[in-house]
């Protein structure tokens, strides 16, 4: 059994942890509302793991965001018809088709990026640089955590909106969805969501 003194010591992480998410989708939330036509999160996603880990057939990209391949089929018509995303055939097999990213999509990541850092950058101004090497070090070394809680527990297991209905259990998280090496887990407030696409990626 836990000791006082760690279950204190979750409560406190989970509480700071609680505070950032809502502050997270209060970001994103305000930002859809000002920007009605930006990309959705869940589709630009598939276009981060498509500019990271290069063409690839449509179930597997449904397999590595834990998806179903009638959703990964709508979200990926979206972003073929902004010119993010483009179909060509798997030269290994002519039948099969591959979905890669063309050079809109990638300068659309890369300008994501940019202004992710950019503002984290400014979040972290008064950080010391012992102090910014350390918090990465350690949500590092806490989204690990999480992920080896997370591949022990059930469905069934995690009810994040028992106690709360605007939190978020951080060990129901889906790996995936908040994979900082491959996606944007602090969209909104805290990084610079998916930009628009040029008018002419929009153009059909």
């Amino acid at each position: 059994m836990p000791s006082e003194e760690e279950l204190a010591a979750a409560d406190a992480v989970s509480t700071e942890l609680i505070r950032l998410v809502r502050l997270v989708e209060r970001g994103r939330l305000q930002y859809q509302a000002e920007h009605p036509d930006a990309v959705e999160r869940g589709t630009y996603l598939l276009l981060v793991h498509l500019v990271k880990g290069g063409p690839r057939r449509a179930g597997a990209l449904a397999e590595a965001v834990h998806s179903d391949p009638s959703t990964i089929s709508r979200q990926i018509g979206h972003l073929v018809k902004l010119g993010l995303v483009e179909r060509t055939a798997d030269p290994v097999d002519g039948r099969a088709t591959l979905l890669g990213a063309t050079a809109e999509g990638l300068r659309v990541f890369e300008e994501n990026r940019r202004l992710r850092n950019e503002k984290f950058t400014e979040i972290l101004a008064g950080w010391s640089d012992e102090d910014r090497t350390a918090l990465a070090a350690t949500l590092a070394r806490l989204t690990s955590s999480i992920e080896d809680v997370a591949g022990r527990l059930s469905p069934a297991a995690v009810d994040p909106a028992a106690a709360d209905p605007a939190a978020v259990d951080p060990a129901a998280v889906d790996p995936a969805a908040v994979d900082s090496a491959a996606g944007d887990p602090a969209a909104g407030v805290l990084s610079a969501p998916p930009p628009r696409p040029s008018r002419a990626a929009t153009t059909p």
